[in-house]
């Protein structure tokens, strides 16, 4: 039994090709937009890609602006087919492509739920990613005379500021860190050398975070050095006062930005992959209720349209006897490509009279 059978007479026929036209250019804009979102996500990974490990993915973006394109083409394409429908001299030429077009169909829209999916699953790589980017990031933040890092700062500070954030995971991070450059440090000074000579590795650690880790709604003047040092502030406990510092890491806020961004983004791509889901749908009844007339000659008279020619279980059975068949043909053939081998390695005896 056949599944979605529908009745069509060529009223019918016509209406559904005119519906079929205007719903499959809608879906042209739906990939301008796909192509639209791609490329402005991969804008916005490009801005901070300073801050962003090196093994950080733009897959999602590229697929979204691979899926944009090729869903133009795809429905432009259907357009084309649902207008020259109209015109059996017209649609006759196209007869012999609707199958394979729609087989393509079936492979694009699963290309795009998968993408769609991803837009929600992106978040665990991005994670790791941004937690070893920032890390990098600011142990280059001192570096500003180094060519290729001298701009690091600038990132930092500018990121720090616009998300309100401060370090990786919190501002105790930059305690881990010497963020200030020795350009800048008093070398004969005591406290410096004494500093330097506490840390295993040589490094002048401190208690204190750059000045855009401060949060400007804060009514007392920022503590940004000597953050743990009670005794250095006046009326100031560090473990009970909200400190005037941002407190989120620099980490969770992008997280929260990008998974935001991708999340809206899915949703949106979720609808697209419906609607083309229905456009395929109605394709596939236009080219079965056109075949399937049985008097070419009477455009007016009725036909069948349907989404399987048989149930989803006849359809799925027949699928894997035609993958059988087709493993055992391989076999068939390789059996005897080895037994031609076989025959032509013999070497025909020679015998001699004498």
């Amino acid at each position: 039994m056949a599944l979605l059978k529908l009745k069509f007479n060529q009223k019918k026929r016509v209406k559904l090709a005119q519906g079929l036209w205007l719903m499959n250019w809608l879906s042209v804009f739906a990939g301008i937009l796909v192509f639209s979102m791609g490329l402005f996500l991969k804008i916005e990974l490009r801005k901070r890609s300073e801050v962003m490990d090196n093994s950080e993915s733009h897959f999602v973006p590229n697929s979204l602006i691979l899926m944009g394109i090729l869903s133009c083409a795809f429905n432009g394409f259907a357009g084309k087919i649902c207008y020259d429908s109209l015109d059996p001299a017209k649609f006759a030429k196209w007869k012999p492509l609707l199958k394979p077009y729609l087989a393509l169909c079936c492979v694009f829209n699963m290309l795009l739920f998968f993408v769609a999916l991803m837009c929600f699953l992106m978040r665990g790589s991005l994670d790791s990613t941004l937690a070893q980017g920032l890390k990098n990031g600011m142990k280059f933040y001192r570096d500003t005379d180094t060519p290729g890092r001298c701009f690091m700062k600038k990132t930092i500070d500018m990121l720090q500021i616009e998300f309100k954030c401060c370090g990786n995971n919190g501002y105790k991070d930059w305690f881990e860190i010497q963020w200030i450059s020795n350009r800048y440090l008093d070398f004969s000074s005591k406290e410096v050398k004494d500093r330097i000579k506490s840390n295993v590795d040589g490094r002048y650690l401190v208690d204190g975070v750059p000045f855009s880790c401060c949060n400007p709604s804060s009514p007392r003047p920022c503590i940004q050095y000597q953050v743990t040092n009670n005794s250095a502030h006046y009326s100031y406990d560090y473990q009970t006062e909200e400190l005037n510092l941002w407190r989120r890491g620099c980490r969770e806020a992008l997280l929260n930005y990008y998974s935001g961004m991708m999340s809206s983004m899915g949703a949106v791509i979720l609808l697209v992959w419906l609607f083309e889901m229905s456009v395929m749908v109605g394709l596939r009844l236009l080219h079965t209720s056109l075949e399937s007339i049985a008097n070419p000659e009477d455009p007016e008279c009725e036909s069948e349209g349907w989404i399987l020619e048989n149930s989803l279980k006849d359809t799925f059975k027949s699928a894997l006897e035609n993958l059988k068949k087709l493993g055992k043909f391989n076999q068939v053939e390789a059996g005897g490509e080895g037994a031609e081998g076989e025959e032509g390695g013999k070497t025909p005896a020679i015998t001699t009279v004498s």
